[in-house]
């Protein structure tokens, strides 16, 4: 999942970030309202974590900007007012979910998780091929039964890649949904965390290289 941390409290914006990047999130950040707009129209973003004041543009009209393009991201509103008027103002501006500082970060995950789910097209709570079994929500892996121990980076790339259900995915597909702005869009990170990715799921293989295209999940017969 693709995340966008507008907030112009550093402290908390950093914050935020390191806690859903544990979760397996890519993140970026965005310090203020003039960075942070241009970088929600620049990179297609799942969910956009939202400070409503925020300096240069103003979180509302953020807010409303994307709500106007038609696109998919899911805005989740942060303010320090959390009065009734103020959430049914936020959720008229076209927010999808407000949330009033302060708050309890387990909270803020699972609203993230919630609007990340319905910025993508729906895919099973649980994603199988073959013997291979993968819970998101868990963040459990397993094939033929046995745990495979995968780090954050493996599991999204193995995410995408299922949940695409045979259809080819870029690098460059993999690189914007699984990693982060700060990449380097030149690296071969991709193509080495698939080569461990395929080690660590053994045989028969499950992902295979379509070249000069991408990758995707090979047809399995057991």
């Amino acid at each position: 999942m693709r995340v966008l941390v507008v907030e112009d409290e550093r402290n908390l914006a950093d914050a935020i970030a390191r806690g859903l990047r544990k979760r397996g999130m890519a993140v970026d950040v965005a310090y203020d309202g003039d960075a942070g707009h241009e970088a929600a129209f620049v990179t297609r973003y799942d969910v956009v974590v939202l400070d409503r004041d925020l300096p240069g543009v103003h979180g509302d009209q953020i807010c409303a900007d994307l709500a106007a393009s038609g696109a998919l991201t899911r805005v989740l509103m942060l303010t320090a007012s959390g009065t009734v008027a103020d959430r049914v103002e936020g959720l008229q501006l076209g927010a999808d979910d407000y949330l009033p500082k302060p708050f309890a970060f387990d909270e803020l995950v699972a609203r993230v998780q919630a609007l990340g789910r319905r910025a993508t097209p729906a895919a099973p709570p649980v994603l199988e091929l073959a013997d291979l079994v993968l819970d998101p929500a868990r963040r459990v892996a397993t094939r033929a039964g046995v745990p495979v121990d995968l780090t954050n980076k493996e599991f999204g790339v193995l995410s995408e890649l299922l949940k695409a259900r045979g259809a080819v995915v870029s690098s460059e597909e993999l690189l914007e949904r699984v990693w982060d702005a700060n990449t380097d869009p030149f690296t071969t990170i991709v193509r080495v965390t698939v080569m461990t990715l395929r080690k660590k799921l053994g045989d028969p293989p499950l992902i295979e290289t379509v070249v000069g295209a991408g990758y995707r999940t090979a047809e399995v017969n057991l």
